[in-house]
């Protein structure tokens, strides 16, 4: 390592250990990656690491609710990350869990020298108690009715409806979302970091401003600090029960999960240390070091004020973040994620369907800078630009070239090229700078509109020497060896300037160039090439149907067919009747037939709130209804109850749903489930009957 080499510290927003990733997750973690590469391709001294952040009361209610340990839980979490992470070709150092002794260890530290230089408080306050749970009860886990505009079915700290903003002990009709029992007030002691000391908001004034952070991030910090009410302190102490960990000297009381996840930073740095004999402390009290942390839009609070606000006030060998680097969402067409909509990504389905990990890497490095912007994922856009970039840009020079080479010159470039040719070759060496400079930068997109630049320059020069004619001429063999090299040389540098975004590409490159791409800087003269094997195909448009298809229906069965493949008549009539019989005798009895607790469980029963109902003009039998299902827009579903109900009668109850019902195209709109109504057969009792959830659900929530 040279002596202006850096010593980075990289990390990435800790996943929640109570599900697997979602697309969002490796986004940020791929823009991290190339970055990471760059770096390392730079000659820099690199350290990559992540963990699961695996506390709080959600992990340990889930856990509850599945019959295992929470560290069992977490663990079955765990065992599943390497098929993402190896999936996209992410290259952490380590991975680890804030589930650990390290994470203990570094977190009571961080806070006893917290305390110490007197930014710790005790208050006693007052909190919503269940009396079932017998738990005190986390702002998410309570609903009622807003104190300031009177809307039901509310959040315990803000309102969807007004925007008004809370304490939960203000809602009106308080329920609680874990039993609905109504929860009663209790005092319990808590402690508080006091992130509205002098000395705190004068660090963060400092050290929001002095262009560590993105503008609008350093414009969001300072409207936070100039606020009239100021920085509020932070509760970081929770009550047992609660997974977390233990306060030191305050038994029952544990770090709220926000306080120790981003040690768990540190935590996992601290256990790759062990296993490789660097000395932690050392490492990080090293001026020279430089940590940097990648995250989402949604957390800077907790990152560019809480975070390093402990950081500096805690002392050596801690230190603060050198960069927070903040991302924004990623969307498909215009639209949030949402599975039951179609507009949902899986990542494992993503590769199951045999989708390459690189087309992802390219498109994202392809869209994203260094703004706080979504990112939209558009099929279409995916598809047309994986095929024009990477295949008829990138690849086809080589594919184009490369056969020539061994088949006519036994694997043998020129070394004597052309003046014309020196001149592009000595173009592409020049650009490479400025696209370093946009990697260091985050600018990926501009990085790869620049690649792609040069890549048609590359082509425009193979098409207009064209060496598909000059190898049917005789007398010019020598033109042709000159063309396909100036080609493959050309293809070896543009190849180094993908390598951060497509590794496994630039791998596979090297075995047929013999040569590595390990270093940015790398330039040693190319001689002998191998065969060349095919490097990338197109998308299909159709494997992008199948990223996004719903799951089909079952298909009805088909006549039996005799060995010539043609219906025999007789047979089906008899099968047809057979049916009949079976479904006559069905209407006769009381029950259905029995299913498995499988077929069951296909259904997804969801708690709907209705939050609009009208008239179908033209249907005789239709209303529609809007259902909110915790989505962020209502479905549309057309109901067949209009016999029954008046529809403003509907408005605000809570009724049941099918979630998972495939989307039914109709004369009066899209129907986008099904709500679900009793009646009687028979007739003995007339008229339809919505279903109704017990007092206390709340809408998304599943029925088991």
């Amino acid at each position: 390592m040279s002596a202006s080499a850096r010593k980075l510290f990289v990390t990435t927003a800790l996943p929640y250990a109570n599900g697997p990733f979602h697309v969002g997750h490796i986004m940020e973690y791929i823009q991290a990656d190339i970055w990471v590469r760059m770096q390392r391709m730079a000659g820099h001294e690199v350290h990559f690491v992540c963990a699961d952040d695996a506390h709080g009361a959600p992990i340990m209610l889930k856990a509850e609710a599945e019959g295992v340990t929470p560290q069992q839980l977490v663990g079955q979490i765990a065992a599943g990350r390497p098929q993402y992470l190896n999936g996209f070709l992410i290259s952490f150092d380590n991975w680890h869990s804030t589930d650990s002794e390290e994470n203990t260890q570094l977190s009571q530290d961080i806070y006893l020298k917290l305390r110490e230089a007197g930014f710790i408080d005790r208050k006693t306050i007052e909190q919503f108690f269940d009396p079932v749970k017998n738990m005190f009860l986390p702002d998410r886990y309570i609903k009622g009715e807003c104190p300031k505009c009177g809307a039901k079915d509310q959040n315990g700290d803000n309102c969807e409806v007004c925007g008004a903003v809370y304490a939960p002990t203000e809602l009106k009709n308080p329920v609680s979302a874990l039993t609905g029992a109504t929860p009663v007030i209790r005092e319990s002691e808590h402690f508080f970091f006091r992130l509205s000391d002098p000395r705190c908001v004068e660090f963060l004034r400092n050290w929001t401003q002095d262009g560590r952070l993105q503008p609008q991030i350093a414009n969001k910090a300072q409207e936070w600090l100039s606020s009239e009410s100021g920085l509020a302190d932070w509760d970081i102490s929770r009550d047992a029960p609660y997974f977390g960990i233990p306060i030191p000297d305050a038994p029952g009381k544990y770090f709220y999960v926000w306080l120790d996840a981003p040690v768990g930073y540190l935590a996992s740095f601290k256990n790759y240390c062990g296993k490789h004999g660097m000395d932690f402390a050392q490492f990080m009290a090293d001026p020279k070091t430089e940590q940097i942390h990648f995250i989402g839009k949604d957390i800077v609070y907790f990152h560019c004020l809480f975070w390093p606000a402990m950081m500096h006030f805690a002392g050596q060998p801690y230190k603060v973040p050198d960069n927070v680097y903040v991302h924004g969402f990623i969307t498909v067409s215009g639209e949030k994620m949402s599975k039951s909509r179609g507009t949902g990504i899986s990542p494992l389905r993503y590769l199951d369907i045999g989708l390459n990990a690189e087309w992802l890497r390219y498109y994202i490095a392809a869209k994203l800078n260094a703004n706080v912007e979504d990112l939209d994922f558009n099929p279409d856009d995916f598809v047309a630009r994986i095929n024009s970039d990477l295949v008829g840009k990138y690849v086809n020079i080589a594919s184009r070239c490369a056969g020539f080479i061994t088949k006519r010159f036994e694997g043998k470039l020129s070394a004597d090229l052309p003046a014309e040719g020196q001149a592009l070759l000595a173009a592409l060496r020049e650009a490479k700078p400025g696209v370093r400079d946009f990697y260091e930068a985050r600018e990926f997109s501009k990085a790869m509109r620049e690649v792609m630049a040069l890549a048609d320059r590359v082509n425009e020069y193979i098409n207009a020497h064209a060496p598909w004619e000059l190898a049917k001429q005789e007398g010019r063999e020598l033109e042709l060896h000159q063309v396909c090299s100036v080609a493959l040389n050309a293809f070896r540098l543009l190849t180094t300037m993908l390598t951060p975004v497509m590794p496994r590409v630039a791998e596979s490159v090297g075995k047929f160039l013999n040569c590595s791409f390990a270093s940015w800087d790398d330039e040693t003269p190319l001689s002998v090439i191998n065969k060349y094997e095919h490097l990338m195909t197109r998308v299909d448009a159709k494997q992008m149907d199948a990223l996004f298809d719903a799951p089909e229906a079952p298909k009805a069965a088909e006549p039996a067919k005799p060995a010539n493949g043609k219906a025999d008549p007789s047979k089906h009539a008899q099968q047809q009747a057979h049916v009949d019989k079976v479904v006559a005798a069905d209407a006769e009895s009381d029950f259905e037939p029995f299913i498995s607790i499988d077929d069951f469980g296909k259904v997804d029963l969801r708690i709907a709130k209705i939050v609009g109902a009208e008239h179908v003009e033209g249907a005789a039998k239709l209303i529609k209804l809007l259902l909110d299902i915790g989505e962020e827009r209502p479905r549309q579903v057309f109901a067949g109850i209009k016999s029954a109900y008046d529809p403003a009668t509907l408005v605000g109850r809570l009724t049941v749903m099918v979630a998972n019902l495939a989307p039914r195209k109709m004369k009066f709109g899209l129907s986008e489930g099904m709500v679900l109504a009793a009646s009687d057969d028979k007739g003995e009792v007339p008229g339809l009957f919505i279903l109704s959830p017990d007092s206390g659900a709340q809408p998304g929530m599943r029925v088991k």
